[in-house]
C-alpha cells in the first residue's frame, strides 16, 4: 500500500539499500519472502524496511504485555470523619488508612461539614491534623487539607522506602 514513487529502503537486516522506486523495493521484499514497511512516511524520501511484519506485531505485542505485568496500579482509597469523631475513632480509622498506606495505595482523608459546622472548619481542619499526626511515620502529606465547599480533603501517600 506505499504509493510514493520513490522510497529510501532498508535491508532485512537493517543495512541501507539506498533510494529506489517502491516497486524495485517491493520487489526485493517478495524476494527475500517478507513485507515492506513504511517506517518514516514523512521523510524525504519515505523510509521503508524490508521486515516480517507478523513476527514485529507479535514482538510488539509481547513488549506491551510485559509492560503491562510489570505496572502497579495505585488506588485511591477513601476514609470518611467527623469533625466530633473521638479519639478512639480516630485511631481505629488511622488503623485502617495504614493497612491502606501499607498495600501501596493512596488515602483520600474527607470531612463532610453539615449545618452549623460550615462556620468552624478550623474545627475540621485540626481533625485532619490529629489524623496525620497519627500516621506521619508511615504516610507523607501530599495534599494539605483544603476547605472545598462543604468538604475538607487532603490526600496521604505512603512514603517511599
Amino acid at each position: 500500500m506505499i504509493r510514493h514513487a520513490e522510497v529510501r529502503v532498508i535491508g532485512a537486516d537493517g543495512t541501507q539499500l539506498g533510494i529506489m522506486s517502491s516497486d524495485t523495493a517491493l520487489g526485493l521484499a517478495e524476494e527475500a519472502n517478507l513485507d515492506l514497511v513504511e517506517i518514516s512516511p514523512n521523510a524525504n524520501p519515505p523510509v521503508c524496511k524490508i521486515m516480517d511484519y507478523g513476527k514485529y506485531r507479535f514482538e510488539l505485542l509481547k513488549k506491551q504485555k510485559e509492560a503491562k505485568k510489570n505496572q502497579k496500579v495505585i488506588e485511591l482509597k477513601e476514609i470518611w470523619l467527623s469533625m466530633t469523631i473521638d479519639v478512639g475513632d480516630l485511631n481505629v480509622k488511622a488503623k485502617q488508612a495504614s493497612k491502606f498506606l501499607s498495600q501501596g495505595n493512596k488515602v483520600k482523608v474527607s470531612i463532610k461539614m453539615r449545618g452549623r459546622q460550615n462556620a468552624h472548619s478550623n474545627l475540621g481542619m485540626e481533625v485532619m491534623a490529629r489524623f496525620y499526626e497519627i500516621l506521619k511515620d508511615v504516610a507523607v502529606m501530599e495534599k494539605k487539607p483544603l476547605l472545598e465547599g462543604k468538604n475538607i480533603l487532603m490526600i496521604l501517600a505512603p512514603i517511599k522506602e
